[in-house]
């Protein structure tokens, strides 16, 4: 579907500032919707919400594609419910080394013995009187959420150690077995059955209030899930796994591209594409239709998977030597839009994309990416550059894949800024002061329905405040900005004049 004309800022909670080492759904999040109203934004797009493992990736180490992160519960929400005492909200960022990123590590260890003693308080609460909001949220999201309240219990248990190599009984989900170990592990089972209601009890009230400021959430499906998951644990049949070690027998990824000369192997297993399209897709309709109870608009990212997805052999180092491989195209559409209607989605269409993958955005009518950091690389005929650009499109400076702008253009080459400068009708680079303005406002005034920026660029952050670059695995996710106080009122109305000016 289009979409009205408008603008956004892309922000992971986690980015958001806070005295507990990491951002969460509390006070500056609702700063920040404040930010985004008085500066005429209508949109906030985040990535995936998911609980994370190993490098906290929220695309490819999540331990569930339905459930939330723990580590955004506001502890000072809990608080004011009676759940916390102030003397146990001793703030973490005192163990963190820099309070621009999240030290994982320290804000895991101290929050999880906090959420803990919010958890005991809550259940001493259930004895006394009974919550039905709790039993409500425990009904209707028990297609999911049983199954990833368990496979948690069970990986804690197991001291973390991949689902295929616990009790083999278990790993084959023995349905003996399974009820044992839920009776064995019922106090760690309703542990994060709490944390889960937590968690969405305070998403939905920030999202409410974002909706009445006339602000969307654009929320981020990653086509991929962890193969160490409950989704992966619970639905084995639907990926490609080897049936004797229940391993991954391919691992995801895209060839090499702009981002890395050897590819990207990403390490989550791929879909049986054919046993899902027996249950017509069961399992991924359930998926949008829980996106859809917290997001107003869904990203898909890696949309170019559905029409062919690489595939590479487990045991390779590189995503070099995998293989293109159909995927269910627009068959998986057709269905899900025959079943929950027309979506609201946007396509993350970057990298090697096709004829046959434009043809499957267009045909939904799919608005894809445009990134003008991709733009300055080439010819007059760029894709990337604004006047090439289709209404129908979402205009990024850069993604959360990029550097921020500044950062790119520190780092980019002489042709690149030459061209940039020619394009601005600047006489030289060294004439353009603040670059990350320029983009941003190609992107404002660009004729593509969507744009949106990032806090990085609003704040004029240099590579300091990348957040993920795919071409290490290492020490991504992490960036945060430290205070509130530094979306001010003078950068609020700068920006607002240019979105009313380009009519957004």
């Amino acid at each position: 579907m289009s979409f009205e004309r408008a603008s956004g800022v892309l922000l992971h909670p986690t980015s958001l500032p806070s005295k507990f080492g990491i951002g969460d759904l509390g006070e500056s999040a609702y700063k920040f919707v404040d930010f985004l109203a008085n500066s005429g934004q209508k949109l906030w797009q985040i990535l995936p919400l998911g609980p994370t493992g190993y490098e906290h990736s929220p695309y490819t180490m999540n331990f569930s594609a339905f459930a939330g992160n723990p580590l955004m519960i506001s502890l000072e929400q809990l608080q004011s419910e009676g759940l916390l005492t102030p003397e146990e909200l001793i703030p973490t960022e005192k163990v963190a080394d820099n309070p621009h990123r999240v030290d994982f590590d320290a804000v895991t260890s101290r929050k999880t013995k906090i959420l803990r003693q919010a958890y005991q308080r809550f259940q001493d609460s259930l004895t006394k009187k009974a919550n039905p909001e709790f039993e409500q949220f425990c009904q209707e999201q028990a297609t999911w959420l049983d199954d990833y309240v368990l496979f948690m219990a069970l990986l804690e248990a197991n001291d973390y150690k991949a689902w295929n190599f616990w009790d083999n009984a278990v790993a084959r989900r023995e349905k003996d077995a399974l009820n044992k170990k839920a009776d064995e592990l019922k106090d760690a089972v309703s542990y994060h059955k709490f944390l889960q209601f937590k968690f969405f009890q305070q998403w939905k009230k920030i999202r409410d209030y974002a909706n009445n400021k006339d602000i969307k959430i654009v929320g981020d499906i990653s086509i991929y899930v962890c193969h160490n998951s409950a989704d992966v644990w619970a639905n084995p049949e639907i990926f490609q796994l080897d049936t004797q070690t229940l391993e991954s027998a391919y691992i995801a990824g895209v060839p090499p591209d702009y981002f890395s000369a050897t590819g990207q192997l990403w390490g989550n297993p791929v879909y049986n594409w054919d046993k899902l399209e027996e249950t017509n897709f069961a399992w991924w309709i359930e998926r949008f239709r829980a996106t859809l109870q917290y997001v107003d608009i869904v990203r898909i990212d890696h949309f170019r998977g559905f029409e062919a997805y690489w595939r590479v052999p487990a045991g390779e180092e590189t995503a070099i030597n995998g293989e293109w491989v159909k995927g269910p195209d627009a068959k998986f559409f057709e269905t899900l839009e025959a079943t929950l209607g027309s979506l609201p989605v946007m396509a993350e269409d970057l990298g090697i994309i096709t004829p046959e993958v434009e043809q499957l955005r267009d045909r939904f009518d799919f608005p894809g990416m445009r990134i003008l950091q991709f733009a300055f690389g080439g010819d007059d005929d760029n894709a990337y550059l604004p006047h090439n650009y289709v209404k129908n499109c979402v205009v990024y400076p850069g993604t959360h894949d990029n550097d921020t702008t500044i950062g790119w253009w520190n780092n980019t080459g002489d042709t690149e800024k030459q061209h940039v400068a020619k394009y601005l009708e600047y006489s030289s680079p060294d004439e353009i002061k603040e670059i990350n303005w320029e983009f941003i406002r190609m992107a404002l005034s660009s004729i593509g329905d969507l744009a949106i920026l990032s806090v990085q660029d609003l704040l004029d952050l240099d590579s300091s405040g990348r957040m993920n670059d795919p071409s290490v695995s290492a020490g991504n996710w992490r960036w945060r900005y430290e205070s509130s106080d530094q979306l001010t009122p003078e950068l609020s109305q700068r920006l607002l004049e240019m979105t009313t000016r380009y009519q957004r």
